[in-house]
């Protein structure tokens, strides 16, 4: 997206920053190529720093071999050749600083956070400003949506809401037909959907039955392909967006029953985990409603409450949800008081999956929504309605 100096700069001053010091070697720092617009650029090959001060004029350090690269920006131009010059260029920027934000995250306590090398922030340090993690910073201008890509999701959507109508049918003809299919040419019927729909996807959907399923990761290969035959329990979960420069993911999973009538074992785990994201996105809806700030930590903590008190508590073996961009995993607040405390607010504009699970030896539950908070606060869950039950595929 264009880079826009002002709107960085209030955000400095209302973060009591110094500024912001965006750094990038050989592509490292994704993150910071974004902001200053290069996503799209072949990466340099030496370092650069762009400074921007809470006030005053931003300041532009490059290699004398690349000395263009960020030419495209506001603020003065230094040129540096040695590393004498690259630290003295980086003295001088941050002369009179106390607090600096860059892509760096305490302890990794936020690893998607944590872009610029341990030796980048020592030598930021030892020129005297404390360090800071720029998490709310990208999040606010990395991770919040365009009300075009708010277009493009909802395209992707669509398409990935009915790609399971056509997966449930597709799984019923073939058992019918030959007596079973596979979860790998179902996965292969999703991929044509997806083109054939103009979406694209970084890795083909997860397709995993019975056992599979309640491994959260599987991934079906030729050597671990499965028959998928009457009587057993399917867990689907694909994720795609539009084949678009701006294209961010829809991000769905729902589960089925080769069967007429679904045994109880499933549908009373299925029953726990619908609980659980049920409760996840009624804290979202009530802390919005009520114009309250919300924890991504927060809503992890709404969904697992329900899964321990079931008593399935250590069968619940990941965050409840991600944040969702132009990639599935997105940079801005995760839903997780698990893998990580999540310390950031859920921002208006940003859009993040709710997906409990429960994991056992013989199959797994993984329901998967996704909401996005629109610009006035309201909460719009996306990708068609909520699984509700269990679908008997032969029903």
């Amino acid at each position: 997206m264009p880079f826009e100096l002002a709107p960085i700069q209030s955000a400095l001053r209302a973060e009591r920053l110094s500024g912001w010091l965006l750094y990038d070697f050989r592509g490292s720092n994704v993150l910071a190529r974004r902001i200053v617009d290069l996503e799209h650029t072949t990466p340099t090959s030496r370092r650069w720093v762009y400074w921007i001060p809470a006030d005053g004029v931003p300041q532009r350090l490059v290699h004398a071999i690349e000395p263009g690269t960020l030419d495209h920006l506001p603020g003065d131009k230094k040129i540096y050749l040695s590393w004498q010059s690259f630290e003295s260029g980086i003295a001088a920027c941050l002369a009179g600083a106390t607090r600096v934000a860059m892509e760096y995250s305490p302890r990794n306590a936020l690893p998607t956070m944590s872009r610029v090398d341990a030796g980048t922030v020592e030598l930021v340090r030892a020129l005297g400003p404390e360090v800071v993690s720029s998490a709310d910073l990208i999040q606010l201008f990395e991770a919040v949506w365009t009300p075009r890509q708010w277009v493009l999701h909802q395209q992707a959507a669509e398409v990935t809401n009915a790609a399971y109508e056509l997966v449930w049918e597709y799984i019923a003809a073939e058992v019918l037909r030959q007596g079973q299919t596979t979860e790998l040419a179902v996965q292969s019927m999703i991929m044509d959907f997806f083109r054939d729909h103009g979406l694209t996807t970084y890795h083909p959907p997860i397709v995993a039955a019975n056992a599979h399923s309640g491994d959260p990761h599987y991934e079906p290969t030729p050597a671990t392909n499965h028959a998928i035959v009457g009587g057993d329990f399917v867990l689907v979960d694909l994720w795609a967006k539009v084949d678009d420069p701006d294209g961010v993911y829809s991000d769905l999973t729902r589960v089925g029953f080769v069967g007429d009538a679904v045994p109880d074992r499933y549908s009373s785990v299925f029953k726990i985990v619908a609980n659980a994201r049920d409760a996840a996105i009624n804290l979202v809806k009530e802390r919005f409603a009520a114009q309250r700030p919300l924890l991504g930590s927060e809503v992890d903590q709404a969904a697992r409450q329900v899964i321990v008190a079931a008593g399935y508590g250590e069968k619940f073996v990941h965050r409840t949800g991600h944040s969702i961009g132009r990639e599935t995993h997105g940079n801005g607040a995760n839903m997780d008081s698990l893998e990580t405390n999540e310390p950031r607010r859920v921002l208006p504009g940003t859009c993040f999956s709710i997906e409990p699970g429960i994991y056992l030896p013989d199959f797994g539950v993984r329901l998967e929504t996704n909401l996005f908070i629109d610009w006035q606060g309201n909460v719009h869950v996306t990708g068609g309605e909520l699984q509700s039950s269990i679908l008997p595929i032969f029903g």
